[in-house]
């Protein structure tokens, strides 16, 4: 950790809300809009309703197209030889998905018309800008959702939102196993067909979503001005310093830091990420949890025919919904993020293990339940931790997107380790994937020992400063960040 600057300016008068300005003249700090307990919960569940479902739904249909083609023919119809199918996969993980932008119409289009391509260049083709268009999205929600929540009461939202993925997995196999009856239908596969129903289907949700979806807290027009202001002043700098007046109740969600969002853009933002060792660590173990995260649901190895595989994605997916919106609701709750991922990486540590034995193929099925349930229940945790631990809206947002797509590198590997000459029991593909879950239950321990001890000499400091009455400016916290010395990280 960085040297503190000297804190040197004080803040005088908390009981009347006022702060001193560098130049000496009393600044009156904003009070909190006076909305009751009952009114910020009926807020919540109001932009919950607006945003949630919405963003949940076109996630769902961004994901329908990513499995269940393979199984209805088109590999056979492409004549695609070798690792080819695997190279197709890799291109939505890499390099499609470092280049960042988010046109969420421009993925559906793309989408139905890979069900007219006709060769393998064809095919590489289409879904590179099927990648392009697609990268941004996830992690472009994930920093929206931080713009309006409070940072404990994140992961729910987005464990609600990437739920729609996990059911995707359900649905789309029973949807898939409807649309395979259509194939010969117009002179199209089954594979074509899915291309086409469910691409067609995430255009009109993305055009929906146009009319649906507000930018920022500050212009939704389906709030009060008070209730604006009222989650403007949750991201505010002043939480530290309103807490401590006696007459102001905050809910125990809220960041009580004096740490706040940035207003303007500047190249420092750009360079702090680049520089913070969280993010590079935090990328370790999102490779962890993408390696079989990506594995499992390209490859489930079933090795029944099939529309009889198609149904049976159906019920790990649905556990994998229940556990992960478990697993966000409790995390929320004690403010925990760690414990969960630990909990994700040694599911799959059982499913992998049980997956690579030599034992019948109903015992195989059992251990996929694992392997589904494990990093799709840590993963929402995972992103939220990060989101939870980078303060300031361009920092969070570029520490974001680092994490994501250097993260996806993990899913171009898993993409390629799984390969026809290994089935059924693809003993390599499931060995690299206990490798990189390996190195991620090593890496977790040193990242929660190392946040530890930081929020332990945090502790220290602000316990000194509390007894010199020294503060440092509010302008000076705000431009620290996440390094403030009375911001602790979530753990």
């Amino acid at each position: 950790m960085s040297k503190l600057p000297s804190p040197t300016i004080s803040i005088a008068n908390i009981g009347g809300l006022q702060t001193e300005s560098k130049d000496g003249v009393l600044q009156d700090i904003p009070s909190p809009p006076a909305l009751t307990a009952e009114q910020q919960r009926r807020l919540w569940r109001k932009v919950d309703a607006r945003l949630i479902p919405m963003l949940t739904l076109m996630y769902l249909c961004s994901y329908l197209d990513r499995g269940n083609a393979r199984i209805q023919g088109l590999t056979k119809q492409l004549n695609l030889t070798g690792n080819q199918f695997n190279i197709v996969l890799d291109i939505m993980s890499t390099p499609g998905y470092i280049i960042r932008w988010l046109p969420s119409i421009t993925v559906s289009v793309v989408s139905s018309l890979t069900s007219s391509y006709q060769s393998y260049p064809q095919l590489v083709g289409a879904r590179m800008c099927l990648a392009i268009a697609e990268s941004g999205f996830f992690p472009g929600v994930v920093y929206y959702m931080t713009l309006w929540y409070p940072r404990h009461m994140l992961q729910v939202r987005v464990a609600l939102f990437y739920g729609g993925a996990t059911v995707s997995g359900a649905f789309s196999g029973v949807l898939a196993y409807g649309i395979s009856f259509m194939s010969g239908t117009a002179g199209f596969l089954g594979w074509s067909w899915i291309f086409i129903i469910e691409g067609t289907t995430t255009a009109v949700v993305g055009a929906i979503a146009f009319l649906v979806l507000v930018d920022f807290p500050d212009t939704a027009a389906f709030l009060t001005e008070e209730e604006r202001e009222f989650i403007l002043w949750t991201k505010s700098q002043f939480l530290s310093v309103l807490s401590a007046n006696q007459d102001i109740q905050l809910s125990e969600e809220y960041d009580n830091s004096s740490v706040g969002e940035e207003e303007h853009f500047e190249f420092r933002h750009f360079t702090a990420a680049l520089c913070d060792w969280q993010i590079w660590v935090q990328i370790i173990v999102y490779w962890a949890i993408s390696a079989p995260l990506n594995g499992i649901t390209l490859f489930l190895p079933f090795g029944y025919d099939p529309a009889i595989s198609q149904l049976l994605t159906v019920p790990p997916y649905v556990c994998a919904t229940i556990v992960l919106i478990i697993f966000a609701a409790w995390s929320d709750h004690i403010k925990m993020r760690s414990p969960f991922i630990l909990a994700g990486l040694l599911l799959c540590v059982i499913g992998f293990s049980i997956n690579i034995s030599a034992v019948p193929i109903g015992v195989k099925y059992f251990g996929v339940f694992f392997c589904v349930i494990g990093p799709y229940a840590a993963f929402p945790g995972l992103i939220a931790w990060l989101g939870n631990n980078l303060v300031g809206q361009y920092k969070r947002g570029i520490g974001m997107a680092l994490q994501q797509s250097i993260g996806n590198f993990a899913g171009a590997v898993a993409s390629n380790i799984y390969l026809a000459q290994d089935a059924p029991r693809y003993v390599m593909g499931h060995a690299l994937e206990l490798m990189f879950i390996g190195i991620g239950l090593v890496t977790l321990p040193i990242l929660v020992l190392t946040y530890k001890r930081i929020n332990a000499r945090r502790e220290v400091l602000w316990n000194e400063m509390e007894e010199k009455d020294l503060r440092f400016d509010a302008e000076e916290l705000r431009r620290m960040g996440n390094r403030a010395p009375d911001f602790r990280y979530t753990l």
